[in-house]
């Protein structure tokens, strides 16, 4: 049996690497992969297809020089380092790529789309909770532009029965993640905020039920010795993502351990399960439709901040750390009602700015060890 550390060293790797996953997956079932972008997206049509669905989260970067031509200086940091990945060519083996667009600079980005790639947009229904039948049947319809997209682009035939099955590859996945992040803040004094993003992030770019599989060793391998005392503080984290690694070590230097989060790069995309439905593409639909605690994710009703309270009390947390991409509107114009929400349940929290052309983390060093210290 291997150790939890070896198997954590295997999701870092492939974290890392997603080119050397896209090749093995090629070697192994002759097919390619196919590019997700952020943030939410249909990816079971994709594994139906027998593709594998690689995720594009942009990369950290010294200097964006391309990317200036064709994007504003304030376009978030995520779509920035992509398009300056893309104008190198990085993603030119892909297949294809999807672009949801909920926010305005993914519009730009499936607009400005022009490597020999072919792109394929849909949209999600954002008034989806007034009218739920209607919204329904309008990202049924998105889904299934997607798959006839895709079908035509890659030369195969996706049945219904095949998204069924990759739905049910998925759905054990999304449970095997949520065991996981249970498991890593048991063993908070074991599994570092870093070892729990790697795990997380790799499953972007591995096919769904080999992810699975590794993530159940590891959790058996946690399991198979007692949960060592933490002495930390114990925090939750929300935003779009905390990369690079060095955020994520900061928060380990200065005594604090991720027991949950609110991610779209991580939990948001495995909390809830699809729901069961004889048509695939409209159980797709629902899950989207019933999704809630994103700034992405349009409900007037605002329920993030009462969610990110209940995972405070249900993880015994003593904090919540803001992880704001810079340039993200969506997230910054939730923040205030994030803020006050938070101040008026006692809920001690953090703001920081994360930006993936970052290269000094002093100012992010220095809030949190002042945090650290008020804690």
């Amino acid at each position: 049996m291997r150790t939890a550390k070896e198997i954590i060293n295997e999701f870092k790797a492939i974290a890392d690497n997603p080119r050397k996953a896209m090749d093995d997956y090629k070697k192994e079932t002759g097919k390619g992969a196919v590019g997700i972008m952020p943030v939410y997206c249909p990816e079971e049509i994709v594994h139906a297809a027998g593709y594998l669905p690689i995720g594009m989260w942009g990369a950290q970067k010294k200097q964006i020089s391309k990317a200036r031509t064709y994007l504003p200086p304030f376009a978030c940091s995520i779509m920035q380092s992509v398009m300056e990945l893309q104008l190198e060519g990085v993603y030119d083996d892909l297949e294809a790529v999807i672009f949801s667009v909920p926010c305005d600079t993914l519009k730009c980005m499936s607009q400005k789309w022009n490597r020999p790639v072919p792109a394929i947009v849909f949209t999600h229904p954002q008034n989806r909770k007034i009218a739920k039948d209607a919204a329904n049947v309008f990202a049924r319809e998105e889904f299934n532009i997607v798959k006839e997209k895709l079908e035509d682009i890659l030369d195969v035939h996706i049945s219904n029965k095949a998204i069924k099955n990759s739905i049910a590859v998925y759905n054990e996945n999304r449970a095997a993640c949520r065991e996981f992040s249970d498991v890593a803040a048991e063993y908070a004094a074991v599994v570092t905020p870093s070892d729990r993003h790697a795990v997380i992030k790799a499953r972007w770019f591995m096919e769904k039920s080999r992810h699975t599989a590794l993530v159940k060793e590891l959790i058996a391998a946690l399991k198979a010795e007692p949960a060592p005392e933490f002495k930390g503080k114990k925090i939750i984290v929300t935003g779009i993502q905390v990369e690079p690694y060095d955020v994520l070590d900061i928060f380990q230097e200065n005594g604090f351990a991720i027991v949950a989060d609110d991610l779209a790069q991580e939990t948001r995309n495995f909390r809830q399960d699809v729901p069961d439905d004889d048509d695939a593409l409209m159980a797709l639909a629902r899950a989207w439709n019933e999704f809630d605690g994103c700034s992405l994710a349009t409900d007037v009703n605002k329920p993030k901040g009462q969610m990110i309270i209940d995972a405070v009390k249900k993880y015994g947390a003593d904090a919540v750390v803001v992880c704001m991409m810079k340039f993200c509107d969506p997230e910054e114009f939730d923040y205030p009602i994030l803020l006050q929400e938070f101040e008026a349940a006692g809920v001690k929290n953090l703001y920081i700015e994360v930006d993936q052309e970052s290269t000094a983390f002093e100012q992010v060093k220095t809030r949190i060890q002042t945090f650290a210290e008020i804690l």
